[in-house]
């Protein structure tokens, strides 16, 4: 039983491919255990939430999961709250790069570990970046 972290990302459109893209391209390689839905306007919840559902199992390695989203209380978030379970399957909504990857480098944690450091490395990662003096 491995005890990585899963990591679904539910967002709107091709963002979480986007972000998965981008952090692979950060990393070096494309992570295990790390999927994501895409969710559009066209999109019926009650049908996305068996595919969500399928992805946490296929996702649990037995250390749980975690679900990140874009936007807290849009269609995403809303379908990610349904698959939520206390201590196995947690959520964090307003992902960022920097979130992602702080979790993806700390995914052999415990589960609330990763959260504390996702969140932490989604804030710490928001800077109003300096002016280069010449």
């Amino acid at each position: 039983m491995g005890s990585m972290i899963g990591i679904l990302i539910v967002s709107h459109g091709a963002f979480g491919e986007a972000l998965i893209h981008c952090a692979s391209h950060v990393l070096g390689k494309r992570p295990l255990y790390l999927r994501q839905l895409g969710v559009t306007i066209h999109d019926d919840p009650d049908a996305i939430l068996p595919v969500a559902e399928d992805l946490i199992r296929f996702l649990d390695q037995g250390a749980g999961v975690l679900v990140l989203t874009d936007i807290y209380g849009a269609t995403p978030s809303n379908i990610a709250a349904r698959i939520l379970k206390p201590g196995k399957v947690e959520g964090i909504a307003g992902v960022n790069l920097p979130m992602l990857i702080r979790a993806l480098t700390y995914r052999d944690e415990p589960l609330e570990v990763v959260i504390g450091k996702a969140l932490s490395g989604g804030q710490d990662g928001l800077t109003r970046m300096p002016h280069r003096t010449p």
